[in-house]
């Protein structure tokens, strides 16, 4: 079975050797994606709440692109320089996704690219 990669022009283009996303037969899996704002390349304006709706903005597209969408997602998992926006997270993940949910980590991190407080990336079934 080969490899493709999927890209979508509405979610940041990839800023190093990696692509938006891979699919392997069924499975697509997408890489992490930080609150990148895809016209400007630019980091998104506002607080944590902004920098989690950019990223779930983004991974739609991607998902999209892929044939899918948010509800496609099988598997997330969320990377945040501050689990005290936890709540948050969750919160702003009820709001985009239905049930059931997908499976998810959360996971504390030092520091992510371009000094984002949260990266996600995931698992599509299709």
């Amino acid at each position: 079975m080969s490899k493709s990669a999927i890209h979508s022009e509405n979610a940041p283009a990839a800023i190093g050797a990696y692509s938006q996303a891979i699919r392997h037969g069924n499975t697509v899996y997408l890489s992490g994606q930080i609150p990148l704002v895809p016209e400007t390349m630019e980091m998104v304006e506002g607080d944590i709440d902004e920098q989690i709706h950019q990223v779930i903005a983004n991974l739609s597209a991607v998902c999209k692109a892929a044939g899918g969408n948010l509800d496609s997602i099988v598997r997330l998992t969320v990377y945040l320089t501050d689990l005290a926006h936890f709540g948050r997270v969750n919160d702003i993940m009820s709001e985009h996704f239905s049930q059931p949910y997908p499976a998810r980590a959360a996971i504390g991190v030092a520091s992510l690219p371009r000094n984002a407080d949260v990266e996600m990336d995931a698992v599509l079934g299709l």
